[in-house]
């Protein structure tokens, strides 16, 4: 078997149920089409802003846009509407009704969480966006996420197998250095007789956990 890696970060489509017994659905009970349980390609919900978009001064930035429980979909949904780039991703998890049904339900990966691609100065239009509680700041600044992490993990995930991990900064540290995900440094852990590397988001004190292989990581000291 190979080795997994643990990062702390799909897109989504609408569709049929995937058979009689077993059907991909959203939280709001949609059905999205896609086959296996963690097909990240399928389960990641984005919106890019066209190139003339009000928004589109540069240079843009990645912040955490803080929502209202439940509300990430929706948030993610009123970005698009205004134009406004934005990241959700998104994992499953295989649920079982009482009569035996089992149904494959998409949850966000960072529970409360959608990253936005604005202007600092135009991140008020984030806060007007409805289900939007807040940036994460530091003090009255909202705080940036370094881009490379977002977009590395926006690149990565479709192709591997990833999960929540509880937050994580503790640990052997080791660096991708190969893939998409090549230069993120995370933290090694063993699920059974496998290996993971936990990718941390501190500023929002997140992590995920993906699949990797032993050759495509070395020691990282800082």
């Amino acid at each position: 078997m190979a080795p997994l890696v643990v990062v702390a970060m799909k897109r989504g489509v609408a569709g049929q149920p995937q058979s009689e017994e077993t059907a991909l659905l959203s939280e709001d009970g949609g059905a999205v089409s896609g086959e296996g349980t963690h097909s990240a390609a399928k389960l990641m919900e984005t919106y890019e802003a066209p190139p003339k978009a009000l928004i589109l001064d540069q240079p843009q930035q990645w912040f955490a846009a803080y929502t209202k429980p439940r509300h990430e979909k929706a948030v993610t949904r009123q970005m698009g509407a205004r134009h406004i780039e934005s990241f959700l991703p998104l994992y499953t998890s295989v649920r079982r009704w009482r009569n035996g049904c089992r149904m494959a339900v998409e949850r966000p990966l960072f529970p409360g969480y959608v990253f936005v691609h604005v202007p600092r100065r135009n991140s008020v239009h984030v806060l007007q966006v409805p289900g939007v509680v807040s940036l994460v700041s530091s003090g009255r600044e909202p705080s940036a996420l370094p881009s490379a992490e977002i977009e590395s993990l926006r690149a990565g995930l479709p192709q591997r197998y990833y999960e929540p991990h509880p937050y994580l900064v503790a640990g052997e540290k080791v660096r991708v250095i190969s893939g998409s995900l090549q230069g993120m440094v995370g933290v090694l852990v063993r699920k059974k007789n496998h290996f993971r590397v936990v990718l941390t988001l501190d500023l929002i004190m997140q992590s995920v956990a993906v699949e990797i292989g032993i050759d495509e990581i070395e020691p990282f000291h800082s």
